[in-house]
């Protein structure tokens, strides 16, 4: 089945181009099924192009997919056209009222700083707190897990010496994971950030559980039952040139820069580089939507009802 998304999003002409099975909002309307309510807290700053990305892994399900995309209250986009954000974002304190079968919370520029001091996050305390009585599942991604990890369980996040920025080889520690069916041992996802969780500071009476690990750049993937969350360190949802991207653009701006390990063929920036992660982020958007459909009420009233 398709994903519905606006009719003139501009993630709708590049899901089209690569063969995203995309619906119109006026032909969703006539099937007579209920699809999974899918709520986007959008932090990255090109949200155009984190919007297609996102769209595109949860458009590769079996299942209808209506996407919803939302943004802080009160915060003022910098980097993304006020017309766009007016035209397909709803505030959060408008959507509060509403349910989703899942939520997913993007990372944001703002991993160097202390967690009170970002603008929205207060806002964005009160998100997570909703989510536990208006949502049947979230993923949170980079930053936004480490976010949340820090409201519900008060586990800090810790400066890094030097960036873990490439493509980088993880562990599968949970095979029998609904999360991790059909996962390899072995696989590689893109990492970019300078902050991490450590497992040591992982509270023991918690149920949480480490799903993917990286001997070189530490946890991946927590799983959060008693929160109805997975948590995403690394970006498994980037593009094939999304780190040459962040890349290129630091050496344009003179900041000290290495290349991203294990990303350009020949660690040679000139090198196109090769998607080695694509099929994993597929996987795991696939398994995360399946979990949802076998748990999520029909009702959707019922939602976040324990």
């Amino acid at each position: 089945m398709p994903i519905k998304i606006p009719d003139d999003l501009p993630a709708r002409a590049t899901l089209d181009a690569e063969g995203v099975m995309v619906m119109r909002e006026t032909d969703a309307v006539r099937q007579d099924i209920r699809p999974m309510r899918i709520g986007l807290l959008n932090l990255m700053p090109n949200k155009i192009r984190t919007e297609t990305q996102i769209a595109r892994l949860l458009g590769a399900t079996p299942l209808q997919v209506e996407l919803t995309l939302v943004k802080m209250t009160n915060h003022v986009a910098r980097n993304t056209p006020s017309e766009h954000i007016i035209s397909f974002y709803r505030d959060w304190e408008d959507v509060r009222s509403e349910k989703f079968d899942g939520f997913i919370v993007t990372g944001a520029p703002v991993e160097t700083m202390p967690f009170e001091q970002v603008t929205y996050w207060d806002e964005l305390r009160r998100v997570f707190d909703w989510t536990q009585t208006h949502v049947h599942g979230c993923f949170n991604i980079c930053w936004g897990a480490q976010a949340a990890i820090n409201h519900f369980h008060g586990i800090p996040k810790h400066q890094l010496v030097q960036k873990a920025f490439g493509v980088f080889r993880h562990r599968n520690l949970a095979p029998t994971s609904p999360y991790l069916r059909g996962f390899s041992d072995d696989f590689s996802i893109p990492v970019s950030r300078w902050t991490e969780i450590r497992r040591e500071d992982i509270p023991a009476d918690t149920a949480m559980s480490v799903l993917m690990e990286s001997d070189e750049a530490g946890l991946c993937l927590l799983d959060d039952p008693a929160h109805r969350s997975l948590h995403m360190f690394n970006h498994i949802e980037y593009d094939s040139s999304s780190l040459g991207e962040e890349y290129f653009r630091d050496v344009a701006v003179n900041k000290q820069i290495t290349p991203p390990k294990n990303y350009f063929p020949n660690d040679d920036p000139s090198c196109q580089p090769e998607n080695r992660w694509r099929s994993q982020a597929h996987l795991l958007f696939g398994n995360w939507i399946n979990q949802l459909y076998q748990t999520t009420p029909f009702d959707v009233s019922a939602i976040g009802n324990r």
